[in-house]
């Protein structure tokens, strides 16, 4: 993917933006009580940590090394289980979790990797729980493998795997980059009772 050899550079990127500004449109549907929470793609570690901080067990799968390295570093002092792991199977994981988080994870995966992951993801997503991603439009940054992934796809194939789009935002780049933009989407299990926000 082109994220090991620039860890540190990006992870100062990443922590530069609070998660409170990245994830703004999904905090409603943060679980209201402490649960088990899993941060797929967690980069630096910013969003596990802030997780963690509301009191959620807290997970965070990062497949590239030098990410969770410098994860560890910078949020050593958080109750987060780091993994070495990755879409589109997270082999690792076991049980379900209240909520399934993927920030700038999900266009990574071509079309085969996506039908599988969201199967994956409706496995791991536990009664009542949800799934929240960010995607990425615009130019890939060189050297990184990017599909063009609208929302509108994405929320066809939720649909197909038992998730259903509860959720749906746009958002500038907060990092100014030139045509970037981003969608933001939350999905629940049909087999929740849930149909309002959390919280």
């Amino acid at each position: 993917m082109g994220y090991g050899k620039d860890a540190e550079a990006l992870a100062q990127q990443y922590e530069e933006v609070p998660f409170e500004r990245v994830h703004g449109h999904i905090l409603p549907w943060l679980p209201s009580v402490p649960g088990r929470v899993v941060d797929i793609g967690a980069g630096s570690g910013r969003d596990a940590a802030a997780l963690a901080a509301r009191g959620h067990e807290v997970v965070a799968v990062e497949p590239a090394p030098e990410l969770r390295q410098v994860g560890r570093r910078l949020h050593g002092d958080a109750p987060i289980t780091w993994f070495d792991d990755a879409l589109p199977h997270v082999p690792r994981l076991r049980g379900t979790f209240d909520l399934v988080l993927l920030c700038a994870v999900w266009m990574h995966l071509d079309g085969r990797e996506r039908v599988d992951g969201m199967r994956r993801l409706a496995e791991l997503t536990a009664p009542g729980g949800c799934v929240a991603m960010t995607l990425r439009h615009g130019p890939p940054p060189a050297g990184r493998r990017m599909s063009a992934v609208s929302a509108a796809e994405t929320i066809a194939l939720a649909e197909r795997s038992g998730l259903v789009a509860v959720d749906q935002g746009e958002a500038p780049d907060w990092l100014a980059r030139p045509g970037v933009r981003w969608s933001t989407l939350v999905f629940r299990g049909q087999s929740s009772a849930v149909d309002g926000r959390a919280g």
